[in-house]
Formats: C-alpha cells, structure tokens, sequence
C-alpha cells in the first residue's frame, strides 16, 4: 500500500483475550463472536487464530458464514440473528449452521422444511431487552413443537441481555431471573439434548451467574471493554488493533490564523501543526473534536481542526522534536479505542467495525 495508513493486529493478545474468557467462566465453553468482520479485526484470520481455544463462531448472516467455509474454517457457525428467507435454511444445512428462531415465522419455515437435515437451533426468548426473541409467555408452545420436530437436533437456550454493560443496574439480574424462571419447567420436560446460552462479554466479565454452557464473548476478545469506567476483569484486556499512520507534513502558524475545513480551530500562539496521512476514509470519526488525544512518537498531542476524508491534523508545538515520516498512533494498545470514541461520541464498537478495506491489515 502506498499509504502509510494501516491497522496492525496482535494475534497474541486475541488469544490472551480468549483465555481470559475462560479463565473467567472455566465451566463454559465459547462461542467466538466473528460477526462484522471479527469487528474490524478480520472473521476468517481471527477464526484461525482462535480455532484451538473455541467450541463455535458466531456470524451475522449467511454471507458472513460462507466467507469462513471458504476459508476453511469447520468449526460450528451459529446464524445469530436466523434466517430470513425459506431457501436459507437449505443453505444452511449445506454450510453445517446452528440456526437461531426468534419469531413464529421462522418456527413455521423450519418446521416446513423438506429435507432430513435436523438443526441445532438456539431458541432466543425476550427476557427484556425486546429487541428479538420469543415472549415468555409463547416460550413453552414454541419449546413444545422444536422436542418434536425431526428438524431439529438439540436446542440452546438462549437470551440477550439490555444492560449488562451498566454493573449498578438492576435490569440484568431481572433479566437472569425471568429467563431462569421460564426455563425450569422447560427443562424438566425436554427430551432433546437442552443447553443455555446468556452471556455476552459484558455479562462474562461482570456477571458470572449468566455463564452457563456457552458465553458469547465479542468486542472483549479484541481487548476492548465493554463498560464506560474500570472493571476489574475489563482491565486485564489487551487491545489487538492498533490503527497507525505517519506525518506527512509541518507547518508554522502564528497567532490568529486557523487549521482545517471551516476554520473551525484557531491558534492563541504560534503553534507547529504536523499533518497526519489518515482521515475519515479511513475509519477515524469525523465526528472527533479538537482536543481528541492522538499518540505522535508515544507523546500524546491533540487533533485540531475538523477530520478530513484523508488527512487530520495535530497540535504538536509541545512536543519533543516531530519530523515527517513519525509515527503516529490514532488507537491502540497505549491510546485505547474507548477513548477516542468518548471524544467522537460513539463508542469503540463503532469505531473498530467500520475501518475501510483501503488500510492495509497485517498479522503479527
């Protein structure tokens, strides 16, 4: 690439991430959430650099599973959001997908199915977050008809949790309560192979009653936490992206005179503003402010002025010498994703998921 804009991976601290997990929940085993692209991260490396530490992948879409069937990647896929379409199911089969059934049309399209093929299907119930899921109250009818179906093989209970990010919040212990509340009778009359399924990173690292069979972890497996503040179990994360780029120019402005699209920012003194060969074609937020922290040689400067589409600017007059060519770090393992997201007004979710396919990625 010609740019010196690229994203640089730590496969070591993905896997340090992944032991975490376990570590945390030793009694569950995972689901490697791979959806988005591994978050920016990259689904088919991230799932060959997990293969040995992860019962399953969880994907998106079909599109999503392909891309790891073609990558050669064999381990379980877990469609989490189902299938939308009829011939998905078929296709489904064909990739070896655990389905996930969250309404009574896509019950009525597996149940409808003509071939022998039987599913392992994540039931997912509303529990709260009412997003998707089966009601409580429709959860045993729907439990019922899977027991019987020839379609299906063995079911995974399943919800999601609304607040699991927020540790004062009574909502995820409600939410625990009602989904266990629901599910005991389930249990004593199932005669499939049953299992269950609640916790997603936030939830592993901060709420070890939701662990059960599986844990889903996500963003924590790219070493970025899950809550706004500390967390003694967030805090033992390492962030795998590092988004990097180079100075590509200096200047010496005085007093009085501005940086950027619209003149938005304005010196008070003579100042040195070294340009940055990254922008918000490349993934870093328009949206970020002056005074958003930026790493140039480890020294931690501000951007000034608004983010253009390839470049960003950088107040360096307090640092130690800066020549064209430096380094310069936008996230990473010193500057923390989370951070830069407060000041964009996001989060690190976001942020990490959009990164354009023009930045080179490498593995290291």
């Amino acid at each position: 690439m010609s740019r010196p804009t690229k994203i640089i991976i730590d496969t070591q601290a993905i896997k340090y991430n992944c032991q975490l997990v376990t570590m945390i929940a030793p009694q569950s085993k995972v689901v490697a959430m791979v959806k988005a692209d591994a978050y920016g991260h990259g689904a088919a490396e991230v799932a060959k650099i997990l293969a040995a530490q992860v019962g399953k992948l969880g994907v998106c879409c079909l599109e999503e599973a392909q891309l790891l069937r073609d990558a050669g990647i064999n381990k379980p896929i877990v469609l989490i959001e189902g299938c939308f379409e009829e011939h998905e199911y078929h296709l489904s089969a064909k990739l070896d997908c655990e389905i996930v059934i969250h309404n009574e049309q896509q019950l009525s399209q597996l149940l409808a199915l003509e071939q022998t093929f039987a599913f392992t299907v994540w039931l997912k119930i509303d529990t709260g977050m009412h997003r998707l899921g089966i009601s409580l109250e429709q959860s045993a009818e729907v439990f019922a008809q899977l027991q019987t179906s020839t379609k299906v093989a063995k079911i995974i209970l399943t919800s999601h949790f609304s607040n699991a990010d927020e540790l004062d919040s009574p909502s995820t212990p409600d939410q625990i309560r009602r989904f266990e509340r629901n599910i005991a009778p389930l249990l004593q009359a199932q005669t499939k192979p049953v299992e269950i399924s609640l916790a997603n990173s936030a939830a592993i690292l901060g709420w070890p009653k939701s662990h059960y069979d599986w844990v889903r972890p996500g963003i924590m497996l790219y070493g970025i936490s899950p809550f706004a503040g500390a967390e003694h179990n967030a805090d033992k994360l390492r962030p795998a992206m590092q988004f990097c780029s180079k100075v590509i120019a200096l200047r010496t402005i005085q007093a009085g005179e501005t940086v950027g699209y619209g003149n938005t920012w304005q010196a008070e003194r003579t100042s040195i503003i070294a340009t940055v060969a990254a922008g918000y074609g490349d993934g870093y937020p328009r949206t970020a402010p002056s005074g958003t922290p930026v790493l140039v040689n480890t020294h931690r400067a501000k951007l000034v002025g608004r983010v253009s589409m390839d470049m960003l600017s950088v107040d360096v007059t307090e640092l130690p010498h800066v020549a064209v060519g430096d380094e310069v770090e936008l996230w990473g393992a010193r500057l923390l994703v989370n951070e830069v997201a407060q000041y964009a007004g996001t989060n690190g979710y976001e942020l990490v998921t959009r990164m354009p396919s023009r930045v080179a990625r490498s593995y290291q």
